[in-house]
């Protein structure tokens, strides 16, 4: 794992490099060689539109990223903004599909004359605005929507808008190899291949991009269908962007076509699988709330499948009556796929119909970077932790740094589906504490009753020592009641359901929490925290129960 870290280090050392060289003004003119060449608008687009949208737009009013931005008159592109993800969502421009059903000349136009703005202000390379992976939304965005760009500019406007989207392009397959970022890497392949789907000139470039596509796919999805990054988030990126591409590529050549498809139904299935009853994916590896529209559009787009307890790609998923279990074995990312990846090893969501009951904190958001390790330590997920210290370690500085480091033996994790139980091991703590531990966790009774143990094992040279502390973080809504000091809590749900959670072989208390939530900033939620020494062999106990009426 070490030497992997390392060769990862210095392959993006050598990478960053040679994208610099690539990218002088003395080499960049090599990427206009095909800038005039014409595009047709053959890209499909799944994800809804809003015409309120585009009132508030016009108004100066951007909600983008779930930030609100209003510009005064200004525009958006010139507006000078710390919220990082807001300027992203910007320069990709997926929000131009908000104007894709609007028939008013006036606001198609608008739509026009920001994509000219942006040309006339980042037209020319400039390092952020041209990173790899927002070039390449930028170009399947403005692909998927070149009718509403075209229709109604003057030959001069047309000409400036292809042009600029022929050099984006161009950069695109130029850059492609040297990106060190996976996500953006694959990002740029299917604007690549989108791209050559919409050549109006040529279709002899469409085989080799669908080759080199299929490449990429397979190198980044695992064998389950989920991205390496082990991120809901990043699968549902990934999933809005190759929707279009693999219709357009079906429609050119139908045994390509086929083998995409069939690569994306599985990462359709395995973003499902990871889906809580609430709607929500679960809360890991960078995965916040994220935007609601899309994840139905996007979901709607695959095959529906039936949803059963499984393994996947190092999570755990009980389903059982109305209820879900989402369980993290602690799987630590290749390097190159950890740069946000949680220390969530036995962490856990929970819900029940549409309720969420216990889940994770979420990432931290774009606005509060000095937190972001905050978030990615077990302390913010519903796991076992000793002395609150991570069963994963995450480096802060160095040329390693926020990359995991996975300790000791790798983490264990089992299901027996015909108890509904799931068996989860960490051994990230032998070295310092003198211990594993076991998370157990088990449906009952069609998912009305959620029983766990968090069991201590020998393991190691070390004393054992430490006191161990299982969080349970409660969802948005979720009130605690608790009368004087019965060993017995009552969780009121915002649907009026009472679940009871006992517990022995630990001391309880409750403290504030928060759950990150992209569209209103933090939720401040209620934690229960049980706590006891580290002593082999012993275990904190734990049930979650439907009251019945």
């Amino acid at each position: 794992m070490m030497l992997d870290a390392w060769q990862f280090a210095v392959g993006r050392l050598a990478n960053g490099l040679a994208d610099r060289i690539v990218t002088l003004p003395m080499l960049r003119w090599t990427w206009t060689g095909t800038a005039d060449t014409g595009y047709d608008s053959n890209l499909p687009e799944y994800r809804p539109s809003d015409r309120d949208a585009v009132r508030d737009m016009m108004a100066g009013r951007y909600l983008l990223a779930s930030r609100l931005v209003e510009t005064g008159g200004v525009s958006p592109f010139g507006i000078e903004t710390e919220h990082v993800d807001w300027r992203i969502n910007l320069q990709g421009f997926s929000w131009l599909r908000h104007f894709r059903d609007v028939r008013d000349a006036g606001e198609r136009g608008f739509a026009r004359m920001l994509v000219l703005d942006w040309i006339g202000r980042s037209g020319e390379f400039e390092r952020e605005t041209w990173a790899p992976g927002v070039c390449a939304q930028r170009v399947l965005n403005w692909l998927r929507h070149l009718n509403l760009l075209l229709e109604g500019a003057n030959a001069e406007q047309s000409r400036t808008i292809m042009r600029s989207l022929g050099t984006q392009i161009q950069s695109l397959k130029v850059r492609c190899k040297l990106i060190n970022d996976p996500v953006d890497r694959l990002l740029a392949c299917i604007a690549v291949l989108g791209a050559s789907l919409c050549d109006q000139e040529t279709s002899d470039h469409i085989e080799a991009a669908a080759l080199r596509l299929d490449a990429v796919l397979a190198a980044q999805i695992d064998s389950d269908g989920l991205h390496l990054a082990r991120s809901p988030r990043v699968q549902l990126l990934l999933l809005a962007e190759l929707a279009s591409v693999r219709s357009g590529l079906s429609n050119f050549n139908s045994d390509w076509g086929h083998r995409l498809g069939n690569q994306v139904e599985k990462m359709h299935q395995a973003l499902d699988a990871l889906t809580l009853g609430s709607g929500e994916p679960v809360y890991a590896n960078g995965t916040g709330q994220l935007p609601h529209d899309v994840l139905i559009a996007v979901q709607a787009s695959g095959v529906p499948q039936k949803q059963v307890s499984r393994l996947l790609s190092g999570f755990g998923v009980l389903r059982d009556g109305e209820a879900v279990v989402i369980a993290d074995g602690g799987q630590v990312p290749p390097p190159e796929f950890a740069r946000e990846a949680h220390a969530g090893a036995l962490s856990f969501e929970f819900s029940h119909g549409t309720e969420q009951i216990i889940g994770n904190c979420g990432p931290a958001p774009a606005d509060l970077p000095d937190s972001k390790l905050l978030f990615r330590r077990g302390v913010a997920h519903s796991a076992p932790t000793i002395n609150a210290q991570s069963a994963t370690r995450i480096r802060e500085k160095g040329p390693l740094a926020e990359i995991p480091h996975q300790t000791g033996a790798g983490p264990g994790l089992t299901l027996n589906s015909a108890d509904q139980l799931l068996s989860l091991v960490q051994n990230g703590y032998a070295a310092r504490f003198g211990v594993s531990l076991e998370r157990r966790i088990t449906l009952l009774s069609s998912g009305t009753t959620l029983v766990g143990q968090d069991r201590m094992i020998r393991a190691g040279k070390a004393p054992v020592s430490g006191v161990i502390t299982a969080r349970f973080h409660l969802a948005p809504g979720v009130m605690v009641r608790r009368i004087g000091n019965e060993g017995i809590v009552r969780l009121v749900l915002p649907n009026g359901a009472v679940w009871s959670f006992l517990w022995e072989g630990a001391d309880l208390r409750v403290e504030e929490s928060v759950r990150q939530s992209s569209y209103v900033g933090f939720h401040r939620t209620q934690q229960l925290v049980l706590e006891a020494d580290v002593e082999v062999g012993d275990e904190i106990a734990w049930i979650v129960t439907l009251e019945q009426s």
